[in-house]
C-alpha cells in the first residue's frame, strides 16, 4: 500500500514538472511571436523602399557611365591621370584597413621601381637607353601578371571541380590561393598598362616623332625607330639575331620590340608617327600571341570596375542616406 502511495506521489511530482515545462515554453513562444510581429511592423513598406534603392543604383550607374565616357572623350589626359591615381590608391586603403600586409609589401616594391622608371621616362633630354628600360620593365610586369592571372584562374577552376583533393589541399585554402593570384595578376596588369601608356606618351613626345595633336616635330627617317629614336640596323626582309624589324601598313618601320611595347604595353593602336590605325591581328598572326590582345582588353574593362565602381557605390549610399533610405 505504501509503495502505491509513493508511486502516486512520484507521478504527481513528474506531472507538476511537465506542467511547469509547458507553462515555461508558452511565454517563450509568445515572446518569439511578438518579436516576429515587431520585425514585420518595422519592415512594413520596405519593399517599396528597396525598389527605390534599386532604381537609384541603376540611374546612378547609367549617369556615371555617360559622364565618364564624355570626360574620356573630351579630356582624355585628365581622365587617365585621375583613373590611374584611383587605381593606385583605392586598393591601398582597403589593404591597410584589412591588414593585407603581403599585398602592401608587393605594392611598395612595385611603386618604388615604377616611380624610378616613370621619373626616367619624363626627363628632358631623354637618355637613349630609357625607352628600352621603360618597355622592358612594363613588359616584364605584363608577362608576370598574365602568368599569375592564368595560374590563379586554373587554381579556381581546379577547386570548383574538386581536383584539389588529389593533392590533399583543403577547398578553402585552394580557393583563397587561386583568388589571390587572380587578383594580383589582374590588378598589377591594369596598373602597369596605365603607367606604361603615360610613359609612352611622354617619351614619344620628347623624342619628337609623335604628338597627341598635330604633326610630329621631326621628320622620320627610314632607318630610325619612331618609338625609341634609335637606328634600325636590320632590314625588314632580314632575320635579326636579337630582334627583327617590323613594317606597319603605313610603310613606317620600327624595332619589333618597340612596336609591340607601344601597341600592347602602351595601349596604342596607331602608328607612332602618322597615327594610322594598326592592324593588331596582322601584327600578331601567331595564334599563341593573340590571347595577349584579349587579355589587354580585359584589363581595360577591369579598370572601370576597380577605379570607378567604389566611387559610384559611395555616391549611391550617399543618395540613400540623404533620402532616408535604409
Amino acid at each position: 500500500m505504501a509503495a502505491v502511495v509513493e508511486v502516486e506521489v512520484g507521478g504527481g511530482a513528474a506531472g507538476e514538472r511537465e506542467l511547469d515545462e509547458v507553462s515555461g515554453t508558452q511565454p517563450e513562444t509568445e515572446g518569439r511571436g511578438s518579436e516576429h510581429a515587431r520585425m514585420h511592423a518595422k519592415h512594413r513598406g520596405h519593399e517599396a523602399m528597396h525598389a527605390e534603392m534599386v532604381l537609384i543604383l541603376i540611374a546612378t550607374l547609367v549617369v556615371a557611365q555617360l559622364l565618364l565616357v564624355q570626360w574620356k572623350q573630351r579630356h582624355p589626359r585628365s581622365y587617365n591621370m585621375v583613373t590611374l591615381f584611383q587605381m593606385w590608391v583605392v586598393p591601398l586603403y582597403f589593404t591597410v584597413k584589412l591588414h593585407w600586409w603581403r599585398f602592401l609589401v608587393i605594392w611598395i616594391l612595385f611603386s618604388a621601381v615604377t616611380a624610378f622608371v616613370t621619373f626616367r621616362a619624363t626627363r628632358k633630354p631623354l637618355v637613349q637607353t630609357t625607352p628600352r628600360l621603360v618597355y622592358k620593365w612594363f613588359l616584364l610586369i605584363y608577362k608576370i601578371s598574365y602568368a599569375t592571372g592564368i595560374v590563379g584562374y586554373m587554381a579556381v577552376m581546379f577547386t570548383l571541380f574538386g581536383l584539389n583533393l588529389l593533392f590533399k589541399i583543403k577547398p578553402e585554402d585552394a580557393m583563397d590561393f587561386g583568388i589571390s593570384l587572380l587578383f594580383y595578376g589582374l590588378y598589377y596588369g591594369v596598373l602597369e598598362r596605365d603607367f606604361a601608356e603615360m610613359c609612352a606618351d611622354y617619351m614619344a613626345s620628347t623624342i619628337g616623332f609623335y604628338s597627341e595633336s598635330g604633326m610630329p616635330t621631326k621628320h622620320l627617317s627610314d632607318s630610325v625607330c619612331a618609338v625609341c629614336g634609335q637606328q634600325i640596323f636590320v632590314d625588314v626582309s632580314e632575320e635579326g639575331i636579337i630582334e627583327n624589324t617590323y613594317r606597319l601598313s603605313c610603310n613606317h618601320v620600327f624595332h619589333e620590340f618597340c612596336i609591340r611595347g607601344w601597341c600592347i604595353v602602351g595601349k596604342k593602336q596607331t602608328c607612332p608617327y602618322c597615327k594610322e590605325k594598326v592592324d593588331l591581328k596582322r601584327m600578331f598572326s601567331n595564334p599563341w600571341e593573340r590571347p595577349h590582345v584579349m587579355y589587354g582588353q580585359l584589363l581595360d574593362w577591369l579598370r572601370y570596375l576597380v577605379a570607378w565602381q567604389p566611387v559610384i557605390i559611395g555616391v549611391v549610399q550617399g543618395i540613400n542616406y540623404i533620402l532616408g533610405l535604409e
